[in-house]
């Protein structure tokens, strides 16, 4: 049977071998899909981490860092959008990695990717928690934190649609937020707004202080691979196109303007940042955002930098959420995860695996109590490796799909969406990843956290080839 027979035979193989009634439901629109992608990259990483990477690397640098994160950003989401057009399913790159390089890779990948993003959410609770106490500080940080658990876990086990439409609100929020932060900075900028007899800073910041390149090679890689992690989280658009009507007409849709929205929203920000503050004078003990809005006379500007670091860090828990369940889910249709994780509800949530998820979130969260010197550093690495992983095995499922289809006797011009490029896309990413790990090696600080995360992997196929893969020869036989 050839490629494309394959994919005709069954356009979502993980959902056809669920059984009746175990299904996921396609509920999402495409303004859902579009928003929920947009959400996953603009987190906290934008708000709070944006000043250590302009201390680090300069105006220059940092501008550099983001436009080389943005472009790997875009062949990624280029690959995924293939994949997710011709195999839109809930597994998204786990069950592609399963069909295109083998079940051992899924399998690793997946369990790999579940465990970066679960061992996160616990922290994202207990950061929504703390953030809380500024306007309640008498108020112990649990309750709050339990109360965002328990309302997100509602929202994610009544419906696909509830998480959708919560998610699509949260983005809107952190958008809108970027956006009116670029109009009004951009304002200061020009001495329209801003205190008074001074001369607009133009663009006097970028040139002073050190010149446009102040920093070393060295540092402006380190900031680089920062901004690229900070990017991750865009996959989520192949996790929610299994559940999206008409992926076909969706992913390419949202593929063709998320990555150019992003960079604007992104490079937009950071101009008006390095324009209003000069980048020596960066602090890390409070956000570059409530810094530019303080000094042009906003008024409660620190309040409404909390407030929208809050949404984001709720958003980043939901699609936290939302992501290990399907990822358990797929895997479970595949035998590589217990059978229980695959029951859902009559809505279609898989709520075992829900549930089990949040569990192993809030464990991660006592690690950091009870073991922060062993078990909570291991998470946080496989967290930071995780994601690099993930575009990696993206970039050769996409390269390894083409190749067969192309020998199935397949045309580039029939696939509904098809990644430009070929075959530079797929081996760029591979390969800029690949340099991302390098750097970790020679940077004292990420080497322990990249030998750990590294360090997953062959345990994982070591899983799969002497427990899982028996099991299922057992079965078979």
């Amino acid at each position: 049977m050839t490629t494309s027979d394959k994919l005709t035979e069954s356009e979502s193989p993980a959902v056809s071998v669920a059984p009746e009634g175990k299904q996921l439901k396609r509920v999402m629109k495409s303004r859902h899909l579009f928003m929920i992608t947009l959400a996953g990259v603009i987190g906290t990483g934008l708000f709070l981490g944006t000043g250590q990477v302009i201390g680090q690397a300069g105006p220059g640098g940092t501008i550099v860092a983001y436009i080389v994160g943005g472009f790997l950003l875009y062949l990624t989401m280029v690959c995924l959008g293939e994949l997710s057009v011709v195999m839109p399913v809930s597994g998204s790159f786990q069950a592609h990695a399963t069909r295109f390089i083998g079940p051992a890779t899924g399998f690793s990948i997946g369990w790999i990717y579940w465990l970066s993003w679960a061992a996160f959410i616990g922290l994202e609770f207990l950061s929504a928690g703390i953030i809380m106490k500024y306007w309640f500080p008498d108020t112990p940080t649990w309750i709050w934190s339990a109360v965002f658990i328990t309302v997100l876990f509602l929202i994610n086990c009544f419906t696909t649609r509830s998480f959708a439409e919560t998610e699509y609100l949260l983005a809107g929020i952190k958008v809108l937020a970027v956006a009116l932060f670029i109009i009004l900075g951009g304002l200061a900028v020009f001495g329209v707004i801003g205190a008074d007899n001074q001369p607009p800073p133009l663009l006097s910041n970028f040139f002073d202080h050190g010149g446009f390149f102040p920093a070393s090679f060295g540092a402006v890689f380190a900031a680089m691979m920062t901004v690229i992690y900070t990017f991750m989280g865009s996959e989520v658009m192949g996790v929610a196109a299994g559940e999206t009507e008409n992926p076909s007409e969706a992913v390419p849709r949202a593929v063709k303007t998320i990555v150019f929205r992003l960079v604007f929203l992104y490079l937009g920000a950071i101009v008006i940042l390095i324009a209003l503050i000069p980048w020596d004078q960066v602090g890390l003990d409070e956000s570059p955002f409530v810094t530019v809005l303080t000094n042009i006379g906003i008024p409660y500007s620190a309040s409404i930098m909390n407030f929208v670091v809050l949404i984001a860090v709720l958003s980043v828990g939901n699609t936290g959420l939302y992501m290990c369940t399907r990822i358990l889910w797929s895997l479970s249709q595949e035998r590589a995860a217990p059978k229980s994780f695959g029951r859902t509800t009559k809505r279609g949530v898989p709520l075992v695996a829900l549930i089990v998820t949040l569990a192993f979130g809030l464990l991660s969260l006592l690690s950091n109590v009870v073991a922060s010197d062993t078990l909570f550093i291991f998470l946080i690495s496989v967290s930071g490796v995780g994601g690099a992983l993930s575009w990696m095995t993206i970039a050769l499922s996409q390269y390894k799909f083409r190749r067969e289809f192309i020998a199935d006797g397949g045309k580039v011009s029939d696939l509904p969406y098809a990644a430009p490029m070929f075959p530079i896309t797929p081996i760029l990413v591979i390969l800029m990843n690949i340099a991302v790990f390098v750097a970790m090696a020679f940077d004292s600080t990420q080497r322990l956290s990249l030998g750990l995360g590294l360090g997953v992997v062959p345990v994982c196929y070591l899983v799969y080839h002497f427990v899982v893969k028996r099991n299922l020869d057992r079965t078979v036989q």
